[in-house]
Protein backbone atom coordinates (compact mmCIF):
# COMPACT_ATOMS: atom_id res chain seq x y z
CA UNK A 1 0.00 0.00 0.00
CA UNK A 2 2.93 2.40 0.16
CA UNK A 3 3.16 3.10 3.79
CA UNK A 4 6.60 3.01 5.53
CA UNK A 5 6.64 0.57 8.26
CA UNK A 6 9.56 -0.95 10.69
CA UNK A 7 9.48 -4.32 11.48
CA UNK A 8 11.07 -5.18 15.43
CA UNK A 9 12.24 -9.30 16.33
CA UNK A 10 13.10 -9.99 19.38
CA UNK A 11 12.76 -13.53 20.60
CA UNK A 12 9.21 -15.52 21.55
CA UNK A 13 5.61 -13.61 20.37
CA UNK A 14 2.56 -13.48 21.85
CA UNK A 15 0.25 -16.37 20.51
CA UNK A 16 -3.52 -17.52 20.75
CA UNK A 17 -5.27 -20.49 20.35
CA UNK A 18 -9.32 -20.08 19.23
CA UNK A 19 -12.38 -22.15 19.42
CA UNK A 20 -15.91 -21.61 18.56
CA UNK A 21 -19.02 -23.07 20.08
CA UNK A 22 -22.03 -24.20 17.83
CA UNK A 23 -23.31 -20.48 18.76
CA UNK A 24 -20.03 -18.69 17.55
CA UNK A 25 -19.06 -17.68 21.12
CA UNK A 26 -15.29 -17.42 21.15
CA UNK A 27 -12.99 -18.98 23.05
CA UNK A 28 -9.27 -18.04 23.69
CA UNK A 29 -6.00 -19.45 25.19
CA UNK A 30 -2.89 -18.00 25.66
CA UNK A 31 -0.17 -20.46 24.26
CA UNK A 32 3.05 -17.53 24.26
CA UNK A 33 3.73 -14.66 26.37
CA UNK A 34 6.12 -12.19 23.82
CA UNK A 35 8.13 -9.40 25.69
CA UNK A 36 7.11 -5.72 26.97
CA UNK A 37 7.47 -2.98 24.03
CA UNK A 38 10.37 -0.99 24.71
CA UNK A 39 11.15 2.35 23.21
CA UNK A 40 14.40 1.44 20.97
CA UNK A 41 11.57 -0.95 19.28
CA UNK A 42 10.52 1.92 17.70
CA UNK A 43 12.10 4.05 15.22
CA UNK A 44 11.89 7.63 16.34
CA UNK A 45 12.60 8.91 13.14
CA UNK A 46 8.94 7.46 12.15
CA UNK A 47 7.34 8.04 15.25
CA UNK A 48 7.97 11.80 15.04
CA UNK A 49 5.38 13.17 12.39
CA UNK A 50 2.82 10.94 13.91
CA UNK A 51 -0.14 12.60 15.28
CA UNK A 52 -2.06 9.49 16.31
CA UNK A 53 -1.35 6.27 17.40
CA UNK A 54 -2.88 3.20 17.32
CA UNK A 55 -1.84 0.72 20.43
CA UNK A 56 -3.42 -2.79 20.26
CA UNK A 57 -1.21 -4.28 22.76
CA UNK A 58 -2.15 -8.58 23.05
CA UNK A 59 -1.93 -8.68 27.01
CA UNK A 60 -1.62 -6.73 30.12
CA UNK A 61 2.11 -5.22 29.91
CA UNK A 62 2.98 -5.10 27.14
CA UNK A 63 3.01 -1.12 27.45
CA UNK A 64 3.81 0.04 31.12
CA UNK A 65 3.21 3.70 32.17
CA UNK A 66 7.14 4.84 31.27
CA UNK A 67 6.24 3.36 27.67
CA UNK A 68 2.87 5.06 27.15
CA UNK A 69 3.92 8.11 28.50
CA UNK A 70 6.92 8.50 26.01
CA UNK A 71 4.99 7.23 23.02
CA UNK A 72 2.11 9.95 23.97
CA UNK A 73 4.62 12.87 23.57
CA UNK A 74 3.58 15.15 20.82
CA UNK A 75 0.72 13.11 20.02
CA UNK A 76 -2.57 11.15 21.10
CA UNK A 77 -2.84 7.62 21.64
CA UNK A 78 -5.76 5.00 20.54
CA UNK A 79 -5.39 2.34 23.52
CA UNK A 80 -7.42 -0.70 22.81
CA UNK A 81 -8.22 -1.99 26.25
CA UNK A 82 -7.82 -5.83 25.45
CA UNK A 83 -4.29 -4.71 26.90
CA UNK A 84 -5.39 -3.48 30.22
CA UNK A 85 -7.90 -6.37 31.26
CA UNK A 86 -5.99 -9.76 29.45
CA UNK A 87 -4.24 -11.00 32.31
CA UNK A 88 -0.43 -11.76 31.66
CA UNK A 89 -0.46 -15.69 31.97
CA UNK A 90 -0.70 -19.06 29.96
CA UNK A 91 -3.79 -20.71 29.85
CA UNK A 92 -7.71 -20.00 29.45
CA UNK A 93 -7.34 -16.12 28.49
CA UNK A 94 -9.11 -14.27 31.34
CA UNK A 95 -9.84 -11.07 31.14
CA UNK A 96 -10.05 -8.48 35.33
CA UNK A 97 -9.96 -4.89 36.37
CA UNK A 98 -6.48 -5.86 37.89
CA UNK A 99 -4.60 -2.80 35.80
CA UNK A 100 -2.58 0.22 36.78
CA UNK A 101 -5.26 3.16 36.18
CA UNK A 102 -1.89 5.37 35.63
CA UNK A 103 -1.24 3.93 32.48
CA UNK A 104 -4.65 5.61 31.36
CA UNK A 105 -3.82 9.21 32.20
CA UNK A 106 -2.06 9.00 28.82
CA UNK A 107 -4.53 7.92 26.60
CA UNK A 108 -7.00 10.11 24.42
CA UNK A 109 -8.93 7.21 22.94
CA UNK A 110 -9.93 3.97 24.93
CA UNK A 111 -11.43 1.51 22.71
CA UNK A 112 -13.07 -1.83 24.32
CA UNK A 113 -15.12 -4.89 23.15
CA UNK A 114 -18.56 -5.15 25.22
CA UNK A 115 -16.66 -7.87 27.22
CA UNK A 116 -14.08 -5.70 28.06
CA UNK A 117 -15.90 -3.34 29.58
CA UNK A 118 -17.97 -5.80 31.32
CA UNK A 119 -14.34 -7.26 33.10
CA UNK A 120 -14.03 -3.63 34.16
CA UNK A 121 -17.22 -2.08 35.45
CA UNK A 122 -19.65 -5.16 36.19
CA UNK A 123 -23.28 -4.65 35.21
CA UNK A 124 -23.03 -1.15 35.85
CA UNK A 125 -24.07 1.46 32.70
CA UNK A 126 -21.82 1.56 30.41
CA UNK A 127 -21.50 5.17 30.60
CA UNK A 128 -19.56 4.70 34.08
CA UNK A 129 -16.66 4.02 32.07
CA UNK A 130 -16.31 8.20 32.14
CA UNK A 131 -14.90 7.71 35.64
CA UNK A 132 -11.79 6.24 33.89
CA UNK A 133 -10.89 9.27 33.23
CA UNK A 134 -10.31 9.11 29.30
CA UNK A 135 -11.91 11.85 27.08
CA UNK A 136 -13.27 9.49 24.17
CA UNK A 137 -14.16 5.99 25.29
CA UNK A 138 -15.57 3.75 22.18
CA UNK A 139 -17.27 0.51 22.85
CA UNK A 140 -17.76 -1.93 20.05
CA UNK A 141 -20.41 -4.78 19.80
CA UNK A 142 -19.11 -6.84 17.42
CA UNK A 143 -20.79 -6.16 13.89
CA UNK A 144 -23.74 -4.31 15.75
CA UNK A 145 -22.27 -0.94 16.09
CA UNK A 146 -20.72 1.21 18.74
CA UNK A 147 -21.31 3.58 21.85
CA UNK A 148 -19.52 6.87 22.03
CA UNK A 149 -18.76 8.06 25.27
CA UNK A 150 -17.28 11.42 26.32
CA UNK A 151 -17.32 13.94 28.86
CA UNK A 152 -20.74 16.11 26.99
CA UNK A 153 -22.38 12.97 25.30
CA UNK A 154 -23.43 9.20 25.43
CA UNK A 155 -24.28 8.32 21.39
CA UNK A 156 -24.96 5.04 20.29
CA UNK A 157 -23.92 4.31 16.72
CA UNK A 158 -25.90 1.59 14.93
CA UNK A 159 -24.10 -0.85 12.14
CA UNK A 160 -26.32 -3.33 9.79
CA UNK A 161 -25.48 -6.52 11.03
CA UNK A 162 -23.80 -9.01 9.48
CA UNK A 163 -23.79 -12.43 9.33
CA UNK A 164 -19.79 -13.14 9.16
CA UNK A 165 -16.99 -13.87 11.11
CA UNK A 166 -15.93 -10.61 13.21
CA UNK A 167 -12.84 -11.27 13.93
CA UNK A 168 -10.31 -8.30 13.16
CA UNK A 169 -13.43 -6.14 13.41
CA UNK A 170 -12.51 -4.29 16.16
CA UNK A 171 -8.45 -3.30 14.75
CA UNK A 172 -10.14 -2.00 11.37
CA UNK A 173 -12.61 -0.24 13.83
CA UNK A 174 -9.64 1.73 15.50
CA UNK A 175 -7.20 2.54 12.30
CA UNK A 176 -10.52 3.72 10.59
CA UNK A 177 -11.40 5.80 14.16
CA UNK A 178 -8.09 7.25 14.36
CA UNK A 179 -7.75 8.39 10.38
CA UNK A 180 -10.91 10.14 10.85
CA UNK A 181 -9.85 12.13 13.82
CA UNK A 182 -6.96 12.76 12.30
CA UNK A 183 -9.05 14.10 8.96
CA UNK A 184 -11.11 16.68 11.75
CA UNK A 185 -13.95 14.64 12.47
CA UNK A 186 -15.73 14.53 15.35
CA UNK A 187 -15.62 11.31 18.04
CA UNK A 188 -19.49 10.62 16.66
CA UNK A 189 -18.43 11.57 12.94
CA UNK A 190 -15.37 9.12 13.10
CA UNK A 191 -17.01 6.28 14.75
CA UNK A 192 -19.88 6.55 11.82
CA UNK A 193 -17.12 6.28 9.56
CA UNK A 194 -15.45 3.58 11.29
CA UNK A 195 -18.50 1.48 11.43
CA UNK A 196 -18.37 2.10 7.15
CA UNK A 197 -15.34 1.36 6.76
CA UNK A 198 -16.09 -2.00 9.01
CA UNK A 199 -19.11 -2.82 7.57
CA UNK A 200 -17.39 -2.13 3.87
CA UNK A 201 -14.24 -5.08 4.68
CA UNK A 202 -16.48 -7.32 6.34
CA UNK A 203 -18.88 -8.24 2.85
CA UNK A 204 -15.37 -8.02 -0.04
Amino acid sequence: MGLPYALTIDGETTGFSFSYDADGVRTMAVESIGEPWRPEDVPEAMLRPVEWLHLAPLLRGDFDVDMLEWLARGRRLLLDAQGLVRRRALGPLVLDSDFDAELLRHVTVLKLAEEEARAIIGDAELETLRSLGVPEVLVTFGLKGSLVITPELSERVPAHPLDVDPTGAGDAYSVAYVAARTDGHSPVSAARRATAVVAAMMTV
